[in-house]
């Protein structure tokens, strides 16, 4: 499984972490793109694809909102792109969402790295997964394109995984395909036979930045509701698309309904013109939260405790009675009055 990722890569950079070795044909919306320590789905992020315009080897490097909208998506159906940003690759060939894609509809995606939780006790401690030399991953991936009832187009991707290899099974039993030279780059971006190329990534070079006392990673994740960087949300009032065919929407239900997604980490707000720092408060436990309040209703009731029996001293010493009453106390045992701690000075 591949939900949370690092890209602080130049879209400029993209296309080098891809192992393109000429000029994209085409740079198209990427300056709707924003490089975080922290990308999920809903984010835009810049994708290789074939350019299908120019001849030969051209690419285009096109700037796609993770988290698959299948083009058959009714058009006043708002987007969900927790649904799709992960496609198996074992069943990849038989799901209608899918398939379809695999002919012309490949793209490489490039990251520094990505995120799995593991689980220790009741709390989830989060691992960064890189290259020892630092190098970009390039995960395989599909992209698809929707029309809403406005008439826009969205484009969308999702990453294909696999299951985990031996050095990660401790961790998690999936992971995103990764293709790690040239050669896998041109096989997938070019329609070639896939089956060699969706499988776990086993050389010694991907490593895991070991887990801190701290929780530094930790800090990079907030549980906040996701919205969309840009492009807003088609309305419910539209008008509604034509029906679909019954089989191919049971099929994308069943799709739906069989994803593992166990470990999704809702991703942080997203704004659409500012750069995301992704920061949170460590969070505080609610045993510690209740002795906090505990000892501070216990400080609140001794104060007015107090302040009530001054109140009290004060009225008693003021009337007359108290006043004989303190003569006499002043002269038979000399012993100070609660007003001797109040009193002002």
């Amino acid at each position: 499984m591949c939900g949370r990722t690092r890209c602080t890569l130049g879209a400029a950079d993209v296309p080098r972490a891809c192992h393109r070795t000429g000029a994209p044909s085409q740079m198209i919306d990427v300056d709707r793109y924003r490089p975080s320590y922290n990308v999920g789905p809903g984010w835009n992020m810049p994708v290789v694809r074939r350019d299908v315009a120019s001849d030969g080897d051209g690419y285009a490097v096109h700037c796609m909102k993770w988290g698959l909208v299948p083009s058959f998506t009714k058009k006043n159906e708002k987007p969900d792109f927790f649904r799709m940003f992960n496609a198996r690759s074992e069943s990849v060939a038989e799901k209608a969402s899918f398939r379809r894609l695999l002919p012309k509809n490949r793209c490489l995606v490039a990251v520094e790295g990505f995120y799995e939780w593991k689980k220790d006790g009741s709390k989830k401690q989060p691992y960064h997964i890189h290259f020892r030399d630092g190098r970009p991953l390039t995960f395989a991936a599909l992209y698809d394109s929707w029309n809403n009832s406005e008439g826009e187009t969205l484009y969308t991707f999702t990453i294909l995984t696999t299951s985990s290899s031996s050095a990660l099974k401790w961790l998690h039993d999936r992971m995103p395909v990764i293709l790690g030279d040239k050669e896998a780059t041109d096989a997938w971006l070019n329609g070639d036979p896939y089956d060699s190329l969706l499988k776990p990534y086993q050389h010694s070079d991907l490593v895991q930045l070991k887990k801190e006392d701290k929780g530094t990673i930790s800090k990079f994740f907030v549980k906040k509701e996701v919205k969309e960087q840009e492009d807003p949300e088609p309305e419910d009032t539209c008008k509604p698309h034509e029906p679909m065919k019954k089989d191919l929407t049971e099929s994308v239900k069943e799709e739906v309904d069989n994803e593992d997604k166990s470990d999704i980490t809702p991703s942080p707000e997203v704004a659409a013109d500012e750069d995301i720092k992704p920061s949170v408060a460590p969070a505080v436990d609610t045993a510690q939260k209740s002795k906090v309040k505990r000892e501070f209703d216990d400080s609140v009731d001794e104060n007015q405790t107090i302040a009530r029996t001054h109140e009290s001293k004060r009225l008693e010493v003021a009337s007359p009675a108290g006043k004989k009453a303190k003569s006499k106390n002043d002269g038979d045992n000399k012993q100070p009055t609660l007003l001797s701690f109040f009193g002002k000075k």
